[in-house]
């Protein structure tokens, strides 16, 4: 048992007198001590605590103690704390330490404490507790335990040497008496390495023990030894000792690579534009893509429905930059270029972000770009969807829509940001740049130089910003290298913005033309936070780091893309320094600037301290082998170069900072440099400042490894590098990124584990998964601590500050998280909880990347002759030193092999899956003051050898080379088992693999196996002498990597590369022994990559064992260092003999190959495959001649079976003989079952055999046939294959790849099924598919408040009324497309029941976790607001769309006159596994396979198909199965299969229609029509073309006989019809219906859910319910069925109840079992062991595919197909699905504009009229559209229809002679919903227009007759609305056949004339009687206002008056006159 103990010794230095008590913490678990009584300064304790511990040590955790002064009546107060990181004790297993305590404010206090601690893990590896094995060596001077302490950082050792505890057996030491003490404290004796077994190092699994069965206990990793650990990545990665890093799997770089895009976006319509009487058009742009809509005149709302379809291709960076531009231009025409209304902007990568990359139906805003003041300009309702190859777009049903009107609820916004946004202005700071590379040729400049006589800088640099499509530049800086420019760049956008990235590039002015010199992109997400105490984006001043091509400056750059941004640089460019600022605008404020244009304006200058303070940074690196050196490069000599900006650039690194400031920095650093150098005098201090740095290592001529490869002979040299250089001291940014990075890694390593774990379905993934948690919220715990240290360094900018506090924030929830979760983890709950996990990691990912950077990344390049070949860079953070050690990077001062690539382009493809080079490097970099530690990492046992040219300051210069001198000597061996699933890398569609394995200077290959993609070498390399340098003890913990890849042998040329993987070894030391748990090696599996993609994997192990030497010399070595004697050490006799034994070579033919040995070959057994042969399928043509005799061949593991001969492929392609078996011998352990091999050939004459394609099944665990469960009623129940096949009698439960149907069977882990007999069924409930079981009220019911509720009370009692009133239409109205539009309510009601089922799931668990974390986070808060808000709109979204749903279930009796289907929003065969149900089909492949990513292009290579299946099983099998009854020995487990004859079919296939088809033609539309392919018969409906439509309803059936298995494939294409030239094909899908003819699913013809005989719900199928249901039970050998008086039928044990009366069409009732027999049918998936779920009728939705745009969906296709076998009675005809024809009101045609006469000189401003306008239309019911047939244009050929909302307009307009008739008004009514008129002028008002939700509306289609005054609204200058008008109307709807009886006029006219308008004389007389005109124009408006101005005047002159005689009155007064 583990265990750590704690001895508390004492406490000293206490103040004062008292008493006191300590408590000591680890893990959670607090202990207290004793109280120590009045005691003064010291407290001895002298105490010891133990925690037995389940889990080993982790190096991070922390040990705690705290001192209190006691009290027994107050609380005790607290003296200090002291904690530490256990990392010390993990590795050594004992520590002693006196250190001082902390006070509450993290001071250091006086008072110190003394403890011991002890830990013992399981095996006793760390570290041995016997005090008598030291040897006593002459102490070293640095004294190993002697801790250097920060309080935090107890247990940091000096000293380069090798550390204690490690052994010494079995290396040659020669020892020199200088600098260190190698054999310091060194032990001797046994000594197991504390990581055991390298992957289970630290896995924190077993947490709690209750629960245990013992042997699930890896005690620290003992394996059962039929366990076996897909090793694809932990292996490598997961790391032990602390030596070596990682090395990187995936070699090619991802991004920089162009995919194909499609942007896909429909107009539908637009509102509320703003502005009178507009002519708009809508202008859609995506990046510099224009398209336009038509022109819809005079109208605010205008309607479009226009699609639109942008192809890109181009890489995904680019991509999601790209801004999408909706603009509505007002007037638009081919003169003039219109005017701008208003544009919204947003870019690509946001709606990718989105679910399902698309906005549906939402509302984009626009506001104008010119007058950021002016508000809303209107809306746009738009779909927008953006597809990458291989995504699949789910479009939500298209139906009649009626819910989008709700403006707000539905605006074209992300997730949780505000409908109102606001203007911000955005300011980028450029202040000024370094290092930039020279941008012309020196040729110039010296022609320059001679005329002028001065030297100038080669470039002339500007900065050019780009956001949101709009660019900005900074001015030109004539030539320099370090331009300054103090301007900034200010854009004005709304906020928060829609685009993401800011792009600030650097750019070199020239005549010619401008080129970028580097780029940085700004993620504003990164530089700004959205939370409650978030902040708006800010960033720096910070310097940002520019990387691109190579620095050398040529005229055509090859990798010029680089410095534009893309793909990764593989050089540093220059760094600029920047700042971004965002300021919220205030509209209202008067001197605000309205347009959005970007300004330039000039900044004052920033102190050179604002970006921290100017230190000197050190990097050391040291090269410890360079092989696989590709052999291109091989002959001349190659040296590597290291670089950090421009630091260590010896070609191209020219302009070196200048050396002013370099002077100057350098008088600051006198003082450290000298404490640094200690006794060197001031000058050579001096020196050493200036220390030359060595960049390269020496040239040195490479070695041949073998054909493909070179080496570089180090041996025991390694070469080092080092370079001083000055940059601001950020580090904290890096340390902090650090902290989060391994947190993430950990817990990405620990996912992993788990995921295997489950893939694996080994025991105990939740433990493991708990365990991680536990690592996750520790880790965040521990980054609080730390990160809180920096507060208060120079430099920190605002965004420093704010990242700090909302990252403690983030992790501190997400620890808190993670301790929640932990303890909801169960069995059953792994899946779900590690999906929380990944958003973790996710989320960890992305705060850890700092967007503000310091250092400039490193980079290593190889030189050959004096040119770059290859790179690596490596990033400056991940080799950053720290005296913490969780801020150290991950490989500083570790030992990384490093895999060099070409740059830029040439990296791509093939040539950038070579390594060029692989490097074993160690890198360290720090602050120069820090240096003292830079070789600790460094594998011991090496001299340093500085350079010569030092001079006297020998000891502190950093070393050029380092000499070993211990080695080791190792055998490796290889154990190559074998591989499966390669890449196939020849025509043939195979590959002739062998592997080569690589270590170190090593390297050997395996046998070439011919024709194969799952070879079985079975093949042990033995590497002999494999020389390695250091410490055997760290080379046992952490070996150097093996590379394996894998080759394909080609006859001519060389071999071509199919993959690589990587591994590490399993290490014997000499002194081990060879046995359990670790020796044998288990064989594992190793993924192998292709670049990116995988591309198989590789079975194997291998084992590193130490050769011993013989001991005198080691005991020699020794006595000449220390005179003293060494023990006479004994290990076995030396030599070879140790070495476990290799069994001889075998194999007589093959000559010396090894096989793989007994131990470590899997335990075989012995199987029988069965082989089901049923036939192939379109097979292509082979060299030009077609298949004619095709034969199908079997190989599994060496063994197999031939099918039998198919005679003529042409006329029958199925073989005559079924079933065949073989016999085999097969690892015990499924996982490591071969491949099975299915091939082809085709047999020409004269015995010729030809491979036609071939497939390999990687895995046969889903055909293994598991034995019957004794203790099942009925064994034959049980017989299952894995995943549920029941193959014996055709029926079983469902195939596990189809979830939704989760079978009704309870059934074990193991795969088999009890089926407890006698027990209610699971689920009774009737027509699940029907009626809407998951919506009852709870959809309705989220979160509805009470007026809520009464508004839905109020419209379900309407709701009954309007159903009601439909209700009156009878049967006859009720057609096939009533079915299809009620299921397509049922559908969309359904996704949104589990839409809201699902966001209140997250919903319910984001509160569970908020509730139980201590303090509820602000970001939890955040979480559930947003949440909240979007349920509340999604609630009220519901109210809206919801009732339709939950009204009907409320009012059942109601809805369910409509009968319903179901329609499936996807293809049927995902719903139903494919209809593989015991058929199979596998592809065959041929040719090369591609190297697209997702190896998209595999469809290519497919030739044909092979149907069939397996079954394998343990031998022997048990009698009982072939003991039953009608059991057929030759079938094998096939029984009960139907025979394979041909068979005569024939084939109804009813399209319905498609939507979103890709646009063929010019103007973005289609001419769509059907071709049906079905064999050798085609079916073209060319003449019933649709006019250009996107969405066209074809409403056809078509019937096609067809023989299967001939013509089995049916084609359904879309192609586009063309007058001129050949039709285009838009998409087609192809659909195998024999497997659906023969599946058990019952796909031939689907089960409507009610039975009648007439009318629309006819029943289809020739055979009645009675008469299938009575051959399935016979089929499935089952009891029944027994109908049963009272509508019951029995079948085998369920009873099912149904009506039993049939209306026929006269209404006559008569007695009759359909129903019945039918309610069976529908449930018969409730059967045991035979039931499944039938097919119903249904329509499925087919996405329409183009081989042309590979994986990027064309449209999509709602069809069905229907077969009938011709044997049986005929069917009856096909059902009438033929569009509706709209109902005709009148007979005409248009978009109807009429005009009333004109009232003319109204002078009261009412208008008379009595006119009646006539409008004739065409109305579709079920959709609420009108439909329109016209010409698009006089050109164009034939009609167009169009179907647009049922709209009025009225408009009021003045009539002027002369001029333009003036616009004063109008008023649009939705025919479908419009406020009700108000019954007097007075009551009507604006209100009635802008409350329009909240009024009742009003249907004319159902109101008939409606009358009532209208308000009519114009825009005043403001844009506000204001009242022009009223007006009194009455709508009457008449149907044609109406309208044909009562005849009316249009105007005034007959028939039914209307009377003249009473319009007062005054109108026509003014001019006679002029007064009564005034009275009419001037009193009745102006009575008031000339009251009011009579009387003004009346004052006004008695005024004057007074004023006039006052002075005279005054004078009078004043003279007494």
């Amino acid at each position: 048992m583990m265990a750590l103990m704690v001895h508390l010794k004492a406490v000293d230095h206490l103040r004062g007198k008292g008493d006191r008590i300590a408590k000591v913490s680890f893990r959670g678990l607090s202990f207290y001590s004793r109280v120590v009584e009045n005691c003064e300064e010291v407290a001895n304790f002298n105490e010891t605590f133990r925690w037995p511990i389940a889990s080993r040590l982790d190096g991070n955790e922390m040990l705690e103690i705290q001192v209190y002064n006691y009290s027994k009546v107050f609380s005790n107060r607290l003296v200090g704390t002291f904690s530490m990181v256990l990392q010390k004790v993990a590795e050594e297993g004992h520590l002693e330490l006196t250190d001082t305590l902390i006070d509450d404010n993290n001071f250091l206090i006086k008072t110190s404490v003394t403890i011991e601690i002890r830990y013992q893990p399981v095996d006793r590896t760390a570290g041995v507790w016997s005090d008598g094995e030291l040897l006593d060596v002459p102490d070293d001077r640095d004294g190993f335990f002697t801790f250097e302490s920060d309080s935090l950082l107890s247990g940091h050792s000096h000293g380069s040497g090798s550390s204690p505890g490690r052994t010494l057996q079995g290396s040659i030491p020669t020892f020199r008496k200088a600098g260190k003490g190698v054999f310091s404290a060194m032990k001797l004796g046994k000594i197991k390495s504390s990581r055991d077994d390298h992957k289970r190092g630290d896995e924190p699994a077993v947490l709690d023990m209750d629960d245990l069965d013992r042997k699930a206990i890896r005690l620290a990793g003992t394996l059962e030894p039929d366990t076996i650990s897909l090793a694809s990545v932990t292996a490598v990665t997961t790391n032990v000792s602390n030596k070596r890093s990682k090395p990187d799997i995936k070699m090619e770089p991802s991004s920089g690579r162009p995919v194909d895009y499609q942007i896909s976006i429909t107009i539908i319509e637009a509102r509320q534009l703003i502005g009178l009487n507009m002519d708009p058009v809508v202008c859609v742009e995506v990046g510099d893509d224009k398209k336009y809509t038509s022109m819809k005149e005079s109208t605010n709302c205008p309607y479009y429905n226009e699609y639109f379809v942008f192809d890109f291709h181009v890489p995904p960076d680019v991509m999601f930059d790209k801004i999408i531009k909706l603009s509505v231009i007002h007037s638009k025409n081919l003169l003039r270029s219109g005017t701008l209304v208003g544009t919204f902007k947003m870019d690509v990568g946001t709606v990718y972000s989105q679910p399902e990359h698309q906005f549906y139906h939402k509302w984009a805003i626009l506001s104008d770009p010119n007058d950021i003041t002016a508000g809303c300009k209107g809306y746009i309702k738009c779909d927008i969807a953006v597809v990458g190859k291989g995504d699949n777009i789910k479009t939500p049903h298209k139906a009649n829509e009626t819910d989008e009107d709700d403006l707000e609820g539905n605006l074209l916004l992300p997730e949780g940001i505000p409908a109102e946004r606001q203007w911000a202005r955005f300011y980028v700071k450029i202040y000024r740049a370094e290092g930039l590379p020279k941008m012309n040729t020196s040729l110039m400049a010296n022609v320059k130089k001679a005329i002028i006589g001065e030297n100038r800088d080669l470039v002339d640099p500007y900065v050019q910003v780009q956001y949101a499509g709009q660019k900005g530049k900074t001015s030109v800086q004539k030539s320099s290298y370090e331009p300054i420019w103090n301007e900034q760049v200010v854009f004005t956008e709304l906020f928060p913005p829609l685009c993401k990235r800011l792009k600030v590039q650097i750019r070199d002015s020239d005549k010619v033309n401008d080129v970028a010199i580097g780029t940085h992109f700004i993620d504003l997400r990164k530089i700004s936070n959205d939370g409650d105490k978030g902040f708006l984006p800010t960033f720096g001043p910070a310097w940002v780091n520019m990387y691109g091509s190579t620095r050398q400056y040529t005229l055509m750059d090859e990798h010029q893309d680089l410095n534009d941004g893309l793909g990764e640089g593989v050089s540093f460019r220059a760094r600029l320094l920047l700042s971004i600022a965002v300021e919220i605008l205030d509209i209202s404020s008067p001197e605000i600037l309205c347009s959005t244009d970007v300004q330039v304006e000039m900044v004052s200058n920033i102190s050179e301290s604002a970006t921290g303070k100017m230190e000197e940074f050190f990097v050391f690196g040291s090269f410890l082998e360079a092989t696989m050196i590709d052999r291109k490069i091989g002959d001349k000599p190659i040296s590597f170069e290291i670089t950090i900006g421009n630091y260590g650039n010896q070609i191209d690194g020219v302009n070196k900072p200048s050396s002013v400031r370099r002077k100057k920095k350098d008088a600051e650093n006198e003082e450290e440099e000298s404490e640094l150098i200690q006794n060197s005098s001031e000058d050579e201090a001096e020196e050493d400042a200036d220390l030359v740095s060595v960049s390269t290592t020496p040239p040195m001529k490479p070695v041949i490894t073998d054909r493909n490869y070179f080496h570089l002979p180090y041996f025991e040299k390694k070469p080092c590098i080092y370079i001083k250089s000055w940059w601001q001291d950020q580090r904290r940014r890096l340390y902090n990124s650090n902290m989060m990075d391994k947190i993430a890694d950990k817990l990405e390593e620990g996912l992993n584990d788990v995921q295997e774990v489950i893939k694996t379905e080994k025991a105990f993934p939740e433990r493991r998964l708990r365990g991680v948690l536990e690592e996750l919220s520790v880790g965040c715990s521990r980054f609080v601590t730390l990160a809180n240290k920096d507060i208060g360094q120079s430099g920190r900018t605002k965004l420093d500050r704010e990242r700090l506090k909302s990252c403690m924030r983030e992790m501190d929830s997400m620890g808190q998280q993670a301790k929640q979760i932990r303890t909801q983890v169960k069995k059953n709950t792994v899946r779900d909880k590690l999906k929380l996990a990944q958003n973790f990691l996710q989320k960890l990912r992305f705060l850890a990347d700092e967007p503000q950077h310091s250092i400039p990344d490193v980079f290593v390049w190889m030189m050959s002759n004096h040119k770059r070949i290859a790179y690596a860079r490596i990033p400056s953070k991940d080799i950053l030193y720290s005296m913490v050690d969780e801020e150290t990077g991950k490989d500083c001062s570790k030992v990384k092999a490093v895999f060099l690539k070409l740059p830029g382009k040439k990296g791509f493809g093939p040539a950038g899956w070579t390594v060029q080079a692989k490097l074993e490097l160690y890198l360290w970099l720090g602050l120069n003051k820090q240096r003292k530690d830079f070789l600790s990492g460094l594998p011991n046992g090496f001299e340093e050898m500085k350079s010569a040219k030092a001079g006297l300051s020998l000891h502190t210069m950093p070393p050029v080379s380092l000499v070993y001198n211990m080695k080791q000597v190792f055998q490796l061996r290889a154990h190559m088992y074998q591989a499966r699933s390669l890449f196939a890398a020849d025509s043939s569609g195979l590959s002739d693999p062998f592997a080569r394995v690589f270590f170190s200077t090593h390297s050997q290959v395996t046998e070439v196996l011919g024709e194969t993609l799952c070879p079985t070498w079975d093949q042990l390399l033995v590497f002999d002498d494999v020389e390695l340098f250091g410490e055997a003890s760290e080379l046992r913990d952490d070996p150097p990597i093996i590379v394996v890849e894998i080759y394909d042998q080609d006859t001519v040329g060389k071999a071509e590369f199919i993959g690589r993987t990587f591994a590490k070894p399993t290490i014997k030391m000499c002194e081990e022994h060879y046995g359990p748990p670790r020796f044998p090696p288990q064989l594992e599996y190793y993924q192998v990559y292709r670049g990116n993609s995988t591309a198989g994997e590789l079975l194997a192990a291998f084992e590193l064992l130490q050769i011993p030497f013989n001991m005198e010399e080691i005991r020699r070595a020794l006595i000449a260092v220390h005179n003293f004697a060494v023990p006479q050490i004994k290990i076995g006799q030396g030599g070879r003999a140790d070495l476990p034994p290799l069994e001889g070579p075998t194999d007589s033919e093959h000559g010396p190959i090894i096989a793989v040995p007994l131990g470590i070959r899997p335990v075989l057994s012995r199987y029988r495959i069965e082989v089901l042969f049923w036939g192939l399928r379109d097979l292509k043509r082979i060299n030009l001649a077609q298949v004619d005799r095709p034969r199908v061949d079997i190989e599994c593991a060496g063994k197999g079976v031939q099918s039998a001969l198919i005679q003529n492929y042409k006329k029958n392609p199925n073989f005559s003989t079924l079933v065949k078996w073989f016999e085999v011998d097969l690892p015990e352990n499924e996982l490591l079952h071969p491949p099975l091999n299915i091939r082809v050939v085709d047999c020409r004459a004269f015995g010729r055999y030809i491979l036609v394609g071939s497939h390999a099944v990687t895995t046969l665990r889903r055909f293994i046939y598991s034995t019957p469960d004794k203790t099942s009623n009925n064994w034959a129940t049980a017989a299952k294959l894995m995943n549920g096949y029941m193959v014996l009698t055709n029926g079983g439960s469902q195939p596990r790849s189809s979830p939704s149907l989760s079978s009704r069977t309870p059934s074990h882990p193991t795969g088999d099924i009890i089926v407890n007999m006698d027990t209610e069924p699971l689920v009774r409930k009737m027509d699940t598919v029907v009626k809407l079981d998951a919506t009852s009220d709870t959809v309705v019911k989220v979160d509805m408040t009470e007026e809520e509720s009464d508004k839905k009370k109020k419209k379900k009692k309407k709701k009954k009324g309007e159903v009601e009133e439909e209700e009156e239409t009878d049967e006859r109205m009720l057609d096939w497309w009533s079915k299809y539009f009620a299921s397509i309510e049922t559908l969309k009601g359904k996704l949104r029941a589990q839409e809201a089922a699902q966001a209140e799931a997250e919903e319910r668990e984001d509160l569970e976790i908020a509730a139980e974390a201590a303090e509820p986070d602000d970001l939890l808060l955040k979480g559930s607001k947003t949440k909240e808000k979007s349920k509340d709109k999604k609630s009220s979204k519901d109210k809206k769309k919801g009732h339709q749903a939950a009204d009907g279930t409320d009012n059942e009796p109601v809805k369910s006159r409509v009968d319903e289907l179901v329609v499936y929003n996807k293809e049927l065969e995902s719903e139903y596994g494919t209809f593989e149900d015991w058929l199979h089909t596998f592809n065959l492949y041929r040719g090369k396979a591609g190297d697209d990513d997702e190896h998209a292009l595999d469809d290519d290579r497919i030739v044909g198909r092979f149907k069939g299946s397996l079954c394998m099983y343990k031998l022997p099998l048990s009698e009982e199965i072939t003991r039953e009854a009608g059991f057929d020995p030759n079938m094998g487990m096939f029984q009960s299969i139907p025979h394979n004859d041909p068979i005569n079919v024939l084939v109804r296939v009813y399209v319905v229609r498609a939507t979103d088809l890709h646009p063929a033609d010019i103007n973005g539309k289609a001419d769509p029509y059907i071709v049906i392919k079905l064999g050798k018969s085609e079916v073209k409906d060319k003449e019933n073309y649709i006019s250009k439509q996107l969405n066209p309803v074809f409403g056809k059936s078509f019937d096609i006989e067809a023989t299967f298995p001939m013509e089995s494939m049916l084609t359904v294409s879309v192609y586009d019809w063309d007058l001129v030239g050949t039709d285009d094909l838009i998409g087609e899908t192809k659909i195998d219906l024999e497997n659906r003819f023969y599946s058990k699913y019952r796909a031939t013809c689907g089960i409507s859910a009610n039975y009648s005989v007439h009318g629309y719900n006819v029943w289809r199928d020739p055979m009645k319910p009675s008469q299938i249901l009575a051959k399935l039970c016979k089929d499935g050998k089952i009891d029944g069925p027994h109908y049963g008086p009272g509508g019951k039928v029995k079948v085998a044990n369920r009873i099912f109840l149904g009506a039993t009366e049939l209306e026929d069409e006269n209404g006559l009732k008569k007695q009759t079992e359909e129903h019945l027999a039918l309610t069976v049918l529908n449930r018969w998936e409730e059967i045991p062991r035979v039931g499944c779920k039938l097919v119903r009728e249904h329509v499925e939705t087919r996405p329409l595919l183009n081989p042309d745009k590979p994986g990027i969906e064309q449209g999509r296709v709602e069809m069905w197909v229907d077969m009938f076998p011709m044997d049986m009675p005929a069917p009856g005809p096909a059902i009438d699905i033929s569009p509706r024809k709209p109902k005709r009101w009148l007979k005409g045609q248009q978009e109807d504009k009429q005009d009333t006469d004109v009232h003319y000189h109204s002078l009261t401003g009412e208008g008379n009229f009595n006119w009646r306008f006539v409008f004739p239309f065409d109305y579709l019911m079920a959709e609420e559209k009108i439909v329109i047939s016209k010409k698009e244009s006089m050109f164009s050929w034939d009609e167009t229809e169009y179907k647009i909302p049922p709209r009025l307009t009225l408009q009021v307009w003045d009539a002027d002679h002369f001029s333009a008739d003036d616009f004063l008004g109008a008023i649009e009514l939705d025919l479908n919903r419009f406020p009700r008129g108000a019954k007097t002028a007075k009551q009507c008002s604006l209100n009635m227009i802008r409350n329009e939700h909240e009024l009742p509306t009003i249907s004319i289609f159902k109101q008939k007759r409606v009358k009532g005054w209208w308000p009519f609204a114009a825009r005043d200058e403001n844009d506000d609305l204001e009242l022009t008008g009223k007006v009194e109307a009455e709508l009457h709807l008449v149907t044609a056949e109406e309208a044909e009886k009562s005849p009316v006029g249009l105007g005034r006219n007959e028939p039914d004339p209307l009377e003249k308008p009473n319009r007062p004389d005054t109108t026509f007389l003014w001019f006679l009687s002029p007064l009564k005109a005034i009275r009419y124009l001037v009193c009745n408006r102006y009575k008031w206002l000339i009251i009011k101005i009579v009387l003004a005047l009346l004052l006004l002159i008695m005024l004057g008056l007074f004023l006039y005689s006052m002075p005279g009155y005054l004078v009078k007064k004043l003279l007494g006159a």
